[in-house]
């Protein structure tokens, strides 16, 4: 099937252009700029007059729950929410039940989004203290890398030990994702807080407990055996002014080399702030913790100046009950792929990064820096995973238009003033009119690394 899509605004490759997409089947096969049409036969003709077209999100941090969790999400509704979003392909992490640090257990994860996932997926392989000798014998081409826990989250997943963090990084072979935290400097300042506070400390002090000393210390280790074994290196939502010290690489455009060590942002990190504990309480609970004012006008600078080259989700559902308690009980973590793209918009009509830097961050670096085989870009060739977004036009998060399986959102109640008109993945159109095409599965990614 041909579809022509026309009459939109292009936002590609650090330019914004008027133009027309003919799709053939599920690739990209012309791009023309202007009022030109190019003069061939189509099946289908969307008018986009009034929208900005940009490639699909590719979102490299997300935690869709299944298997074993899947009381909270799971790939069906969470690939639904990644459609309604913008998002055509989603990396997805190792702490799931069984954990995604076996062969058997990465082969099942794909087998269930063969069945389940509506856009387009792959999966992180978990490092443990005793695995990497299975590293060898990862398919690289299918996996965008290893999830590395260096702070333990969620999942009992913590690399503690010298010698086996040294072989991990020596043997990797590909990307490693690092979640940096460290586990000591969290524990005493636990202690410390229980003393002051009770013995479940009120969410305020969330950022106290995983602070700016645990983040740096733990994150300054990961880029040290980066540098030592010559490793590729992603430090997931980095939320400190400070961990920004050890990222001076720059990478604010297409064509700057790939630095070896690099960072990710997440939404929330770049939205929201300490003082929205008040109001919105263990919603916004996630570790690493949300931090000052200061840090995430540091996080929203770095993303402009390519201290920080991606922005992700870490989109992490929760049961409403399982986010009751204070810093010790409530579960942390939040969805948010959902809104990710129109939250990240609202910050552009704030003026905090421009729409040809959004989709840098969004769509081409998580491409680029994880060798996604065509996608990520609006090329002829690639795949035709786009998303028609519309502006000036308002709508209010409310709990029926929520997909993700926990039905809730720290996003409720909030007005946005863009719109996720239309999500097309592999050439189908996945998401229109408020609407998921369930019936719909996206493809498997492939990587070169």
């Amino acid at each position: 099937m041909r579809t022509l899509i026309k009459g939109g605004t292009l936002v590609n490759e650090g330019r914004t252009f008027d133009g027309s997409i003919v799709v053939d089947g599920k690739d990209i096969l012309i791009i023309t700029e202007g009022n030109k049409l190019p003069e061939m036969p189509v099946d289908e003709t969307i008018d986009a007059s009034g929208c900005f077209i940009i490639p699909g999100i590719i979102d490299d941090h997300v935690h869709f729950r299944e298997p074993g969790l899947t009381d909270k999400a799971d790939i069906d509704s969470e690939s639904c929410a990644a459609a309604a979003g913008g998002v055509t392909s989603y990396f997805d992490m190792p702490n799931t039940v069984p954990q995604t640090t076996t062969l058997e257990a990465l082969d099942e994860k794909f087998s269930l989004a063969a069945q389940k996932s509506h856009v387009n997926y792959s999966f992180f392989f978990g490092a443990t203290n005793d695995n990497s000798h299975l590293f060898p014998r990862l398919n690289k081409t299918l996996i965008p890398g290893i999830k590395l826990f260096m702070g333990s989250s969620t999942g009992n997943m913590l690399v503690d030990r010298r010698e086996a963090l040294n072989l991990i990084f020596k043997t990797a072979g590909m990307p490693i994702m690092a979640h940096c935290e460290d586990t000591a400097i969290i524990q005493e300042n636990m202690a410390r807080a229980r003393q002051l506070f009770g013995n479940d400390p009120d969410v305020r002090h969330h950022p106290e407990i995983r602070s700016v000393e645990a983040c740096y210390e733990s994150t300054r280790l990961a880029v040290e055996l980066a540098r030592e074994h010559h490793t590729r290196l992603h430090v997931a939502h980095l939320t400190t002014a400070k961990e920004l010290e050890l990222f001076s690489s720059p990478f604010t455009n297409d064509d700057a080399p790939l630095p070896a060590i690099t960072a990710e942002a997440t939404v929330s990190h770049l939205y929201f702030s300490n003082r929205d504990y008040s109001s919105l309480g263990t919603r916004i609970k996630c570790n690493p913790a949300i931090k000052t004012e200061r840090d995430r006008e540091a996080l929203q600078q770095a993303v402009n100046d390519g201290r920080i080259a991606v922005i992700g989700t870490d989109h992490a559902p929760h049961l409403l009950a399982q986010k009751e308690g204070g810093c010790l009980s409530a579960a942390s973590g939040m969805p948010m792929i959902q809104f990710s793209l129109v939250t990240m918009l609202e910050l552009v009509d704030q003026g905090v990064l421009t729409l040809e830097r959004l989709v840098q961050l969004m769509c081409h670096n998580p491409a680029r820096l994880f060798g996604v085989s065509h996608r990520g870009f609006l090329r002829p060739g690639y795949r035709a995973d786009l998303v028609l977004v519309r502006p000036r036009r308002a709508w209010t998060v409310t709990k029926d238009c929520i997909l993700s399986k926990c039905r809730w959102s720290p996003m409720e109640g909030h007005t946005y003033l863009w719109q996720v008109e239309r999500t097309i993945c592999n050439g189908h159109s996945v998401y229109q009119q408020g609407c998921v095409d369930r019936t719909y599965i996206g493809e498997q990614i492939r990587f070169e690394h």
